[in-house]
């Protein structure tokens, strides 16, 4: 199985994620690729595709939305695919107006995961996300731990 792992990181904390998802899944021979670097990348030997952003204003990166648009149509029928993100956790939004918002808006896994699957992918998860200590982290203790083990449960899907 052949497995790649494209993100998209401002502050290095989502880069973080996506090396520790590539060593979860080391046995699928996963190669992670930052988004500005996957224009050349050919997507028909991939088994497995997990695409990762930062949430920036309850959306993936314009970088992301970009690749994600690019994928011709058809070419991830029968591909496993899983989503991720890194957020601030809601319980740690100061102000209960702001929480409100950002729980409403949403995070970056749900529409990368929704684009994947309209892309023709097959969700093998549900999409995740990592959690970081204020808007530029770092990680949250345990998130790289986490992001492997939820990358293994993709693998023996």
């Amino acid at each position: 199985m052949r497995a790649l792992i494209v993100y998209d990181s401002e502050f290095g904390n989502t880069e973080k994620i996506a090396l520790a998802i590539a060593g979860g899944i080391e046995k699928c021979r996963a190669e992670t690729v930052k988004v500005t670097e996957a224009g050349g990348i050919g997507l028909q030997q991939v088994s497995l595709l997990i695409v990762g952003s930062p949430t920036r204003g309850f959306r993936p990166t314009p970088a992301i939305m970009k690749f994600l648009e690019g994928i011709p149509d058809g070419v991830l029928n029968d591909v496993a695919v899983a989503a991720f993100d890194t957020r601030v956790k809601s319980e740690d939004i100061r102000g209960r107006l702001f929480r409100m918002i950002v729980d409403t808006g949403g995070y970056a896994a749900n529409p990368i995961a929704e684009r994947l699957r309209k892309k023709g992918g097959i969700l093998v998860l549900p999409p995740e996300g990592f959690y970081v200590e204020g808007e530029k982290g770092p990680l949250k203790e345990g998130e790289e731990i986490r992001a492997g083990a939820w990358a293994k449960m993709a693998c023996h899907a």
